[in-house]
């Protein structure tokens, strides 16, 4: 949103606001009048007159703002209203109630240029107001609050202009502020997916190039070696497709637009429906930040399919928590197994998933933990602490 139409937005919003109260300072003033008025149909037709000009711009301001934009010929259409109350009122509060919020208006619309209206309107109050005192008796204090609101219609404009001005600054900081939020979004996406990529799809497609390079002067001089170099080939290109699979199914699994007990729910219900074990979520109500939530999720993922695949579990129990920390616990009641002191030993039988969680949770400034005994069930749990959990607020 460019300056210009963030002050189209402060103009129309305070300009709807604007004809509003004016409408009900007028009927108001109009209301009391009939009580004093000889003839009542002088306050119907400045009601009338009010209720008409103020529908109008309304549906106006609701269906075109950018109406905001011609100033001149809005401030002229409104000031044909204030001759019509004058007219109506014959001079009478209402007329200085409508002539004030026109110079409102004026602010809204025209900022501090609205002088060039705001002194004729000046003006035209104080020759009214002379009239009235001529051709009437008026006691002192009426004589006093006449002669009072010509001055308030400069101050009705100066005070619109100045609140318009501070409603547009404003909008400006709120638009950059949310442009800044989803420049920083973008970037720490493009970045988490290069770190995806760079962890999985990316290693396994050097190898593949490696042994592709290798594979045609293999050909004739070692046929056996061109044959096992064509395997790998073979093998890292299933390999990489694969994680290429896992990594957009990964992506998928949190909406950071959605409630993330709402995330965790359906990766637990995803699985409970895939591998018929029972799987029971409780989870406290947090929400944390984008990258947190996403490791999150892929460590919740990662840990029921290892429980399913390697546990036999009959029920696997998932709790979040917040304390001083956020943590996130899955409990299984399989066969469970004996836990290297070192994740990295599993890797030489191609047990990875642990060694995964664990790099997951250091990426979200957390630590994992898991323990097992053979028999005995498996808990996996990661913590954050809370420090992280601070940066939604900032």
């Amino acid at each position: 949103m460019t300056p210009p139409a963030n002050r189209v937005v402060a103009a129309a919003s305070l300009g709807r606001a604007v004809l509003l109260g004016r409408a009900a300072l007028t009927l108001t003033a109009t209301g009391v009048g009939l009580r004093v008025l000889p003839d009542p149909r002088t306050a119907l037709a400045v009601s009338v007159v009010v209720v008409v000009s103020t529908a109008a711009g309304l549906v106006v301001l609701a269906h075109r703002p950018d109406v905001v934009r011609h100033s001149a010929g809005v401030v002229a259409a409104d000031s044909v209203a204030v001759l019509a109350v004058l007219v109506a009122s014959r001079g009478g509060v209402p007329f200085f109630c409508f002539a004030a919020g026109a110079c409102a208006l004026g602010g809204v619309l025209l900022g501090m240029r609205g002088l060039v209206l705001w002194v004729p309107h000046a003006a035209l109050g104080y020759w009214v107001a002379g009239h009235l005192l001529r051709t009437g008796a008026p006691s002192p204090h009426i004589a006093v609050f006449t002669l009072a609101f010509p001055p308030a219609d400069v101050l009705a404009g100066i005070a619109a202009a100045v609140a318009t001005g501070a409603l547009v600054r404003y909008v400006d900081l709120s638009v950059d502020v949310v442009a800044s939020a989803q420049r920083s979004a973008a970037a720490s996406e493009r970045a988490r997916l290069a770190r995806e990529l760079h962890d999985s799809v990316a290693k396994t497609l050097r190898g593949v190039s490696f042994a592709a390079l290798a594979l045609p002067s293999s050909l004739r001089r070692q046929p056996e070696l061109a044959e096992q170099l064509a395997s790998t080939v073979s093998r890292g290109a299933a390999a990489a497709a694969r994680e290429a699979r896992e990594l957009l199914t990964g992506l998928r699994l949190d909406s950071p637009d959605q409630d993330f007990t709402a995330t965790l729910r359906r990766i637990c219900d995803r699985c409970a429906e895939s591998s018929g074990v029972a799987v029971r979520l409780t989870a406290a109500p947090v929400d944390p930040p984008a990258d947190v939530r996403y490791e999150l999720s892929r460590i919740l993922d990662e840990a029921l399919r290892n429980a399913v695949r390697h546990g036999n579990p009959r029920r696997i129990t998932v709790t979040l928590t917040r304390t001083d920390r956020l943590r996130l616990r899955v409990r299984d009641d399989g066969d469970g197994f004996r836990v290297p002191a070192d994740f990295s030993v599993l890797t030489a039988g191609h047990h990875f998933g642990i060694v995964g969680m664990a790099e997951r949770a250091r990426h979200a400034d957390g630590a994992l933990v898991v323990t097992s005994e053979p028999g005995g069930g498996t808990t996996v749990e990661v913590s954050v602490p809370a420090e992280c959990l601070a940066r939604t607020a900032s």
